[in-house]
Order: C-alpha cells, then sequence, then structure tokens
C-alpha cells in the first residue's frame, strides 16, 4: 500500500478520498490554490501544499505544479478525483514518468475514452449500441449536412473532446445547420483547445443510466449495477439514485453485459463509469465513458456497501479486486441530491459569495459530503458544488421521503441554492413514480 497519497482536487472529492485513506493508514496530502487557503479540505489532510493563483488552470489544472506538489510532500501516488485532471491522459503519463502512480486506469485508455468518435468506434467494434451518427469527426459543414440526410432532425453536434454538454447544439432544421456548426468549433475550440465536432441523432426524452465498473491489472472486470442520472440541468446531473427505478430486467442485463463488454475490450483497470441513453422502448445507445471516479458514487456504494475509494487505493497499489462479480448485491435504494451555489429561479445561474449558516440535518440513513462550511466563500473560480445528500432505505418510496425530509430541514444561507428546487423535485409526483427523462428540467416540468 502507498504510505502517502496527494489528491489533486479540491471540495468534498478532496475530503471523501481523504478519509478513505485513513481507513487504510496512508497520509493524505491536500493541494490548494491561494483562494482556499481557507478551505475545509485543506484543514482535514495530514498536510497541505500550495500550487498558485486562484484560477484554475494555473493551479489545478497545472499538471506541473501538481507535480512539484506531489515532490515536495514526497508523495507516492495521486488520487485525481473528479474534474480537474481527472481525466486528462498527459497528467496520468506525466505521473508515471516521475514515478508517481496515478490512481486511475493508463494513459492511453483514458486518451482513447476521452476521444468521443474514437471511444464511439471501439465501442461500436465490440457490438455496443451507439447512437446512431458519424463514424468519425467531421470536418466541414458540407459533410453534416449530407449525414444529416441519413441521420435525420432533430440532430445533436457535438465536440469530440467535450464532456458535461459543453459545446453541444440541438439543431431542429437544415436551415439552421451552418450557423449551429460554426458556433459549435467556436465553443469547441475555447473549451477543450480542439474544435472537431461529430454529429449525432437527437433522442426524444431518454433517460440516461449508467453502469460502474471495476477492473484491476490482472484482468478481473465486474460491474457493481446502474445509477438513473436522468435529472439534469445543461447536461450535468442534479439527481441520481441506484436502482434505476422501473427499468425492465432485460434492459438492465442488456446494459450491465454491454458495460463489462465495452470496458474488458479496452483492458480497463481500476473504477469507470460506462454512460447510456435509453429510449422508451427500452433500447439503449453508448454515450461516453467517465475514466475516474463519479460524482454520484455514493449511491452505488450505499446500495451495495462497498467503499469504491478504499478499492480504488488497493488496485492501484496491485492488490487484486476484493470482491466477485456474484458477491455484489443491491440491496434497497439510495438517492443522491446535489447542492449546488446557483440560482434555479435564474437558468441555475452561479451564485457565488459567501456561506452566512449552514445547517445539514443527520439522522438514519443519511449521508452527507460536503466541500464547504459555515463562513466558507463559494469561488468564481471553480464548480459551485457545495454539499451531496444521500438517502438510502429499504425501498424506493423511504429513500424519497427520508431525502425528502432532510431538504425540508437543510438551512444554507449567504447564497442562492439548488435546494428549493431539489424539493420540488422530490415531491412531484412524476419523479415519485419513477416516470424520468433527461429533457424534464428543460420542459419546465419542474418549476414551481
Amino acid at each position: 500500500m502507498f504510505q502517502k497519497v496527494l489528491v489533486a482536487n479540491r471540495g468534498e472529492v478532496a475530503r471523501r478520498v481523504f478519509r478513505a485513506c485513513r481507513r487504510l493508514g496512508v497520509k493524505t496530502v491536500a493541494v490548494y490554490s491561494e483562494a482556499d487557503c481557507d478551505a475545509p479540505h485543506v484543514k482535514d489532510a495530514d498536510e497541505a501544499v500550495p500550487i498558485g493563483p486562484a484560477p484554475a488552470r494555473q493551479s489545478y489544472l497545472s499538471i506541473d505544479a501538481m507535480l512539484a506538489a506531489a515532490s515536495r510532500a514526497g508523495a507516492d501516488a495521486v488520487h485525481p478525483g473528479y474534474g480537474f485532471l481527472a481525466e486528462n491522459w498527459q497528467f496520468a503519463a506525466a505521473c508515471a514518468k516521475v514515478g508517481v502512480t496515478f490512481i486511475g486506469p493508463s494513459p492511453e485508455v483514458i486518451r482513447t475514452m476521452g476521444d468521443k468518435t474514437e471511444a464511439r468506434g471501439v465501442m461500436g467494434a465490440v457490438g455496443v449500441p451507439v447512437v446512431p451518427g458519424s463514424p468519425g469527426p467531421v470536418a466541414e459543414v458540407v459533410e453534416a449536412e449530407r449525414l444529416a440526410t441519413n441521420i435525420g432532425f432533430p440532430l445533436l453536434i457535438k465536440a469530440t473532446a467535450g464532456g458535461g454538454g459543453i459545446g453541444m447544439a440541438r439543431v431542429t432544421r437544415a436551415g439552421d445547420l451552418s450557423a449551429a456548426f460554426a458556433t459549435a468549433r467556436r465553443r469547441a475550440e475555447a473549451a477543450f483547445g480542439n474544435g472537431a465536432l461529430y454529429v449525432e441523432r437527437y433522442l426524444e426524452r431518454p433517460r440516461h443510466v449508467e453502469v460502474q465498473v471495476f477492473g484491476d491489472v490482472r484482468g478481473a472486470l465486474v460491474h457493481l449495477h446502474e445509477r438513473e442520472c436522468s435529472i439534469q440541468r445543461r447536461h450535468q446531473k442534479l439527481v441520481e439514485e441506484s436502482p434505476a427505478p422501473d427499468l425492465p430486467a432485460e434492459t438492465k442485463a442488456g446494459l450491465t453485459a454491454a458495460a463489462v463488454t465495452g470496458a474488458r475490450a479496452i483492458g480497463y483497470v481500476n473504477a469507470g463509469t460506462m454512460e447510456f441513453l435509453v429510449d422508451a422502448t427500452g433500447r439503449f445507445y453508448f454515450l461516453e465513458m467517465n475514466t475516474r471516479l463519479q460524482v454520484e458514487h455514493p449511491v452505488t456504494e450505499e446500495v451495495t456497501g462497498v467503499d469504491l475509494v478504499v478499492a480504488q487505493l488497493r488496485v492501484a497499489a496491485g492488490e487484486p479486486l476484493p470482491w466477485r462479480q456474484e458477491e455484489i448485491i443491491q440491496r434497497g435504494a439510495a438517492i443522491e441530491c446535489r447542492i449546488y451555489a446557483e440560482d434555479p429561479a435564474k437558468g441555475f445561474l452561479p451564485s457565488p459569495g459567501t456561506i452566512t449558516r449552514l445547517e445539514l440535518p443527520a439522522g438514519e440513513g443519511i449521508r452527507i459530503e460536503s466541500g464547504v462550511a459555515a463562513g466558507s466563500t463559494v469561488s468564481v473560480h471553480y464548480d459551485p458544488l457545495l454539499v451531496k445528500l444521500i438517502a438510502r432505505g429499504d425501498c424506493r418510496e423511504q429513500a424519497v421521503e427520508r431525502m425528502a425530509k432532510t431538504l425540508a430541514e437543510c438551512v444554507i444561507e449567504g447564497v442562492q441554492t439548488t435546494v428549493p428546487f431539489l424539493r420540488r423535485v422530490m415531491s412531484h409526483p412524476e419523479y415519485r413514480r419513477g416516470a424520468v427523462h433527461t429533457q424534464m428540467v428543460e420542459q419546465g416540468v419542474f418549476n414551481a
């Protein structure tokens, strides 16, 4: 096992990884920008190293700053968390070059699955269904127009290096394709430094269902069942749960089998997630793979009883997977709500500021993963995720009731948050009966 792990991240995920390290007796190192010098994650670690100014590109996204911090602290491994450098294959390769273990898959796997068109090709080649679309990057709008005659409208233009919906454009008619293509290219170049695009069919009212996978260096690979992630705004998740409600057994079996097939095809090692869209008929399509720990990993932990982060550390240290497939059983139900410093009444606009009051209720079946405390400053420089609330129950109805009660008692003052929106979701009849799809938020289903 490692002696000292540096967490190349901040907020609640850094604290989550520290907790797993402590379980294994591993020393922890936090990194922090000038904006985070008093952040809770800094105080949680055994030691902390400054990495630069507040802007992420000069601190949390700087490979040189992270490697210098690891060297200064004498860390023998780096956990990337999620976001920032977590899916940056150059960072994983740079860690290997200086003899520091990157806790995650190989640089080559990260690179392959980070290229959306290459990932679609790899999955399609092993029989995993992909959304109908272009076989590779689309260089010019005339090529997109030709493809559109076969794909049909509406369609999506997406960045090959993209994620989180950034650079994505929905096109409903041929006359809008040229302008949307140019806009998507500009946004992709600005966000990813890569303007390459591809097109695929736009699915109406699909569900977003993902499968947790985990592999080790000896070739063992398992799935840890599915998560429902359909409640999203701007293609970014707000509510997740496991199991997925009312998912037909045949569809679930197909999803988990496809996820394992896909992960095995690329020799996947450590924790990863295969994401799918499921249409109203139960047909499913590979969307993308996240080659890291997911924000929503706690719901899987709550229904399976495993500790995914401890397993990440053990597998990265060369140990075998701690479970066999038949030992991983879903029991009960768990729901996660993400509390962001955002104003739902203003299109989920970020709400930076200082948290003047923070009261997070505890109770049976309630788990809290928080990156803030009363007095914390919510910076304009970073993702405004504050807290994750996780509710577990013997059944989905009990988990929903516990989450609704927890949200009702949750008090956060000083910034606007998604709490009022999440309360409406938990009380909405469509959500209560599990009738969810990814376009509910944009269609205003949960508006007051």
